[in-house]
């Protein structure tokens, strides 16, 4: 036994040393960015940019300026910061910059998914069929209906539904959003009230792996954390099996689709319930945290809660819900709400921080908006950061920092899609979705779900916080370049239903 332990601890020297020796003789080559190294050999900069990456690339830039390489534990980033540069990466007409290696490998490590032949291209193809059109329109009434048995419950709403309750702002917004976003993918049983306990305990073991996921990504676990991420992977692994979905109806044709093609590629059915485990995770990791900052703006911005509203009555009419009752409308009325667009939109651009990758599949040249050529290093990743580099820029967003419920209005009420940057017209001006192959596929159908409730939040409730002095919190540092950011700590707020029989004298409607 000591023998061996000899060995191995001989093998983990050597196999350090060969790591370090190889970070040390690494240097920038001629037309190479700016080459960073940090003071720590293979780790380089892994620890001011776990602990906030904002901030450490904001640092990097003010020193490198609009392109510079780090080491992060042992793999060298290229960040382009300079949004009139994206073009080439994005379009990667060459195709020497490979966003699948990448997303494979990390699938299959945080979900245990391993990649087949053509289901990249499958999952955008499904994406495409059933999330837009008609089939975007069948998942909206599935999800109005999934939130009318979660925020109303299984017979409507009581009488006494509409005294004043309290919660954490945040708590209520992801749990809300990610049962009804559950249920209206992975369907139901004939025992709703059990389906919402069963929703409810996912929820809570969902966010037990929501919490570690940063950490586990970049394999910075504790031991005991460690095992218990193996306990979730395997929990949901076995809630979502494709043994338990034979038991369903309701199950969404996009689900559906998906794992038919499985099949007949001949995937074991332990994979696809990793799969599963796959799309739960991408479809309702973000939906709840963006929708409780919409609802934080609109309750700290009176004056765009006041501009939702007035939309909404004039799109829907008065809102009217009585007891024993589900919410009930025309879904397709979410396409002519601009004034919500824009909330949707600023929030996003305000609290959505991902991180685009590709890995750079052979030396080339990059040729930057300045006219400045650099070459990158194959083995490489290229990575993009566009909150920093797009949505933070006073140059594209004025006020960068500041929440304008109506930034992406023109002063006719429509669109504004005219943004610039050095008096050049950009096309990227928010891209809180990924963009190029790496764009989000399930972009129409969460921004929907997202716009549902945030409707019916305003419309169907009275709102309002705990405190209405307290600020809106910072983001949690460990969540930049997650997506969806999350506070750093909850906001109490209270809300209660408004039912149409309250608003009437003796239950009467009016005229």
């Amino acid at each position: 036994m000591m023998v061996w332990g000899l060995v191995l601890g001989a093998l983990m020297v050597a196999t350090v040393g060969y790591l370090c020796l190889q970070e040390l003789l690494r240097q920038q080559r001629p037309k190479e960015p700016p080459l960073d190294k940090g003071s720590v050999p293979w780790l380089g900069h892994a620890i001011a940019f776990r602990k906030n990456m904002f901030e450490f690339l904001k640092h990097m830039r003010a020193k490198h300026g609009d392109i510079f390489t780090v080491p992060l534990g042992g793999q060298y980033f290229t960040f382009v910061m300079d949004p009139l540069s994206f073009g080439p990466i994005l379009k990667d007409t060459q195709r020497r910059l490979d966003f699948v290696e990448y997303a494979e490998n990390l699938v299959l490590k945080v979900f245990g998914y391993r990649s087949v032949q053509g289901d990249y291209h499958m999952i955008h193809s499904a994406s495409t069929k059933h999330l837009m059109g008609d089939g975007l329109e069948e998942l909206n009434k599935a999800m109005l209906d999934s939130l009318s048995l979660v925020m109303l419950g299984p017979t409507g709403p009581s009488l006494d539904a509409s005294s004043w309750r309290e919660d954490g702002l945040f708590h209520f917004c992801y749990n809300i959003l990610f049962k009804a976003g559950y249920l209206s993918l992975f369907g139901y049983t004939k025992d709703k009230e059990q389906d919402l306990l069963q929703a409810e305990e996912l929820f809570v073991q969902f966010r037990k792996f929501d919490r570690l996921f940063p950490r586990f990504v970049y394999s910075l676990l504790g031991p005991r954390e460690w095992l218990e991420v193996g306990r979730l992977q395997r929990l949901f692994h076995k809630t979502l099996s494709v043994e338990h979905n034979m038991e369903k109806y309701g199950i969404s044709n996009w689900i559906t689709y998906m794992l038919q093609f499985l099949r007949e590629q001949g995937v074991a059915p332990a994979m696809q319930d990793k799969f599963n485990f796959m799309m739960l995770w991408a479809s309702q990791g973000n939906t709840g945290p963006t929708s409780f900052w919409a609802l934080l703006f609109l309750l700290k911005h009176p004056e765009a809660m006041r501009a939702v509203r007035e939309e909404a009555t004039q799109v829907l009419g008065e809102a009217r819900l009585e007891a024993k009752q589900s919410f009930n409308f025309n879904v397709g009325a979410l396409h002519r709400m601009p004034v919500l667009d824009s909330v949707m939109e600023e929030t996003l651009r305000l609290r959505a921080a991902p991180t685009l990758l590709r890995v750079v599949n052979s030396d080339h040249s990059l040729k930057m908006a300045s006219g400045q050529e650099y070459l990158l290093r194959n083995g490489d990743i290229l990575a993009l950061f566009p909150y920093l580099s797009v949505h933070m820029d006073p140059d594209i967003h004025s006020e960068p920092t500041t929440f304008k419920y109506d930034r992406f209005l023109t002063p006719s009420g429509s669109r504004k899609v005219d943004f610039y940057k050095a008096g050049k017209k950009i096309h990227h001006y928010t891209m809180p979705w990924g963009s190029g192959v790496s764009i989000c596929p399930g972009r129409f159908l969460a921004l929907n779900e997202m716009k549902l409730f945030v409707l019916l939040m305003v419309t169907h409730f009275d709102l309002e916080l705990v405190d209405p002095d307290t600020p809106v919190p910072p983001v949690d540092p460990q969540r930049w370049g997650f997506g969806t950011t999350q506070p750093s700590h909850e906001v109490r707020f209270r809300y209660r239903l408004r039912l149409w029989s309250e608003l009437c004298p003796g239950g009467r409607k009016p005229g």
